[in-house]
């Protein structure tokens, strides 16, 4: 599988698509190949894609990041619910931010320029839709529990709104949903948690149609 381009607005920054059983009718999930670029990237890590300063500066004028970002993680396999990578060896000390495709259902977590970690989420139903836009983390809860619903657990809490909906540990599989919360599989909760702080910011898009499904 050929890792999918920035410029790619159906899937954009993680390489590995959401990818489904047959028999599981999977959401919204895309992928392409990455397209030919005139500027080459420089060098990346081993396990790291470098992105080209074309592709930076496409998906900075379409509004699908609002930091230059330097490389993202090799992911080369289909993801599917549940699953993440971390790795950020090598990656300096620096401004951690996060981005959440609605679209491609995955988290992306920056710092330095560097993504650092990506996961399949969990989303807002029509009913209780995930908000969409730019917030910072208001608060850190390491061991929140929920307020509305019924006291359930809500490990490693990144407060985005003051109406609660917030970045949280959870289980993430399929058929399930939130109530306009992004959910994330725990360990990478915990890891997400340990590396940013009040005031980093979170950019929410919705993502396009386009590309190809993953299989």
């Amino acid at each position: 599988m050929s890792p999918p381009s920035i410029a790619d607005l159906g899937l954009v920054l993680a390489a590995g698509a959401v990818g489904f059983a047959a028999s599981q009718q999977p959401p919204r999930a895309h992928a392409s190949a990455v397209r030919a670029e005139t500027s080459a990237p420089a060098p990346a890590a081993p396990g790291r894609i470098a992105l080209t300063p074309a592709q930076v500066r496409e998906a900075l004028a379409a509004g699908l990041i609002d930091h230059p970002i330097k490389s993202i993680l090799d992911v080369r396999e289909p993801m599917t619910y549940g699953d993440f990578r971390w790795d950020d060896r090598g990656v300096p000390r620096g401004p951690a931010w996060i981005r959440i495709d609605l679209k491609s259902q995955l988290i992306s977590v920056f710092r330095a320029g560097h993504e650092i970690g990506t996961a399949v989420i969990l989303y807002g139903t029509d009913g209780y839709p995930t908000p969409t836009g730019k917030f910072p983390i208001l608060a850190k809860l390491k061991d929140h529990r929920s307020a509305t619903y019924d006291n359930a657990p809500m490990p490693y809490t990144l407060r985005l709104r003051n109406d609660g909906v917030s970045i949280h540990g959870s289980n993430v599989r399929y058929g399930f949903a939130s109530h306009g919360c992004i959910g994330v599989p725990k360990a990478f909760a915990a890891k997400l948690f340990d590396v940013v702080h009040v005031g980093d910011e979170v950019l929410i898009v919705s993502g396009k149609t386009g590309g190809r499904k993953a299989s």
